[in-house]
């Protein structure tokens, strides 16, 4: 019986894990054993670091918003927040900072809108 290899299949799955391995460092991009390990972990990493990667963009925004708060109207963030929270105001903090850097005068308004809810 003649012997089939369904050399189809696997040269796809293996074209597959290279293609996904591209630009990994020594035998983990061209050899299919460490290739599968090296793209396994890459994308459990991939996964976390997207969840992480928004916690790490909330903090930067906080942190801009704290210091451009300080620096406008001597107000701290938590005071901030709550004055816009009291004043019925609903922009985000991503947007807030956006303000805070392209467009002080307007950021500054904000603040006074805050203070004045306080």
């Amino acid at each position: 019986m003649v012997r089939t290899t369904n050399a189809v299949a696997s040269r796809k799955r293996k074209k597959r894990i290279f293609k996904l391995a591209k630009g990994f460092w020594g035998d983990r991009k061209n050899h299919i054993r460490l290739s599968k390990d090296a793209v396994k972990r890459a994308m459990a990493y991939n996964y976390e670091h997207r969840k992480l990667r928004k916690r790490e963009f909330r903090s930067l925004w906080i942190s801009r918003l704290g210091i451009a708060s300080k620096m406008h109207g001597g107000i701290s963030y938590s005071k901030l927040i709550c004055g816009l929270k009291q004043a019925g105001c609903i922009i985000n903090r991503k947007m807030l900072s956006e303000l805070a850097l392209s467009d002080p005068k307007a950021f500054a308004q904000v603040l006074e809108t805050a203070k004045s809810a306080l």
